[in-house]
């Protein structure tokens, strides 16, 4: 007996849907025993619910990472850990049967949608994943503990799913870089990959909090992907990265209802700031407020040399 391969041309499914550790274990150990190829992997796609567009994305990459005999497993899960004081943890929008119809579109095999008291029988754990300075600074700073929380859980669900590749998108670029430092430093057995970020006709980056958005209010909210853009063309002109930062922000500024937390300009692989002189590859990363919703963005840059030197980076930041 193999495991049915995935066609384009197949009708739809819908994928098996688990809420506890012991069913999980079955729906993974029935598709390993199998199995028809040893190059079929498992690819697993973390996920809160109230899926869009872009989380299909991450199915549909899933399922050609995972290759046609692989298994696809998708984990929704509302965690906790990862909300604040105040945050919309109650009011975050479930909806589970949307969630798993849209899934078998897309090649979802497996949904895991356990329930708080299955991720943590205990309760709040005692031991908790550490951040460290990643979680320390711009969405750490506005929300301390946020990337410890999502740590913590992207661990446990790495060790009940055990893939071999898990994928997250980019739009949450921080809570990607610190995903690859835990895979890193603490010597995980899996292939971490990033998917671009989907966007809609309008630029806007897909989130499940914009449905939170009045059609106003949407509307102010265009003044994030504007400004990243707008930075990103400044950098490919050799204006410098305080250029690049005065470019963006003043868009920010002048936007109505729109609250800005944190623009910056960093590192990719560290998110520290980048200095006035820095050249190459960096990531312009936005968190904002539009009436009650709190919006993030980022987008990458390279920031190009100036040909002639003539431009001062200092009169580029100045403008700010």
């Amino acid at each position: 007996m193999t495991a049915p391969a995935h066609d384009a041309h197949d009708e739809p499914r819908l994928p098996v849907v688990v809420e506890t550790r012991s069913r999980l274990q079955d729906a993974m150990a029935t598709w390993a025993l199998t199995a028809p190829e040893v190059t079929d992997r498992r690819a697993v796609v973390m996920t809160m619910g109230a899926l869009h567009e872009g989380h299909l994305d991450l199915v549909r990459r899933a399922r050609a990472e995972a290759g046609p005999g692989g298994q696809v497993l998708v984990t929704i899960f509302v965690n906790p850990l990862q909300f604040g004081a105040g945050e919309d943890l109650d009011s975050y929008p479930r909806d589970l049967e949307r969630d798993v119809a849209l899934l078998a579109g897309a090649g979802a095999d497996v949904v895991y949608a356990p329930t708080p008291d299955v991720v943590y029988p205990d309760g709040d754990p005692i031991v908790r994943v550490s951040a460290g300075r990643i979680g320390e600074v711009l969405e750490g700073a506005f929300r301390p503990g946020h990337l410890d929380g999502v740590l913590t859980v992207v661990l446990k669900l790495l060790h009940a799913t055990r893939p071999d590749v898990a994928l997250f998108g980019q739009k949450d670029a921080q809570q990607l870089l610190a995903v690859r430092r835990m895979v890193r430093d603490l010597d995980l057995d899996v292939e971490i990959v990033g998917v671009p970020t989907r966007r809609a006709e309008d630029g806007l980056a897909l989130s499940s909090r914009n449905a939170y958005l009045s059609d106003a209010e949407r509307r102010s909210a265009l003044a994030l992907s504007r400004a990243l853009r707008a930075g990103a063309e400044r950098a490919a002109d050799g204006a410098g990265a305080a250029a690049v930062r005065a470019t963006a922000s003043g868009i920010l500024n002048e936007a109505t209802d729109v609250v800005v937390d944190y623009l910056a300009l960093v590192d990719p692989d560290t998110v520290e700031e980048v200095p006035a002189e820095h050249t190459g590859p960096a990531l312009l990363l936005v968190a904002a407020r539009v009436g009650t919703t709190r919006l993030i963005d980022n987008q990458a840059v390279d920031v190009v040399a100036p040909s002639d030197g003539s431009e001062t980076l200092g009169q580029e930041a100045s403008r700010d």
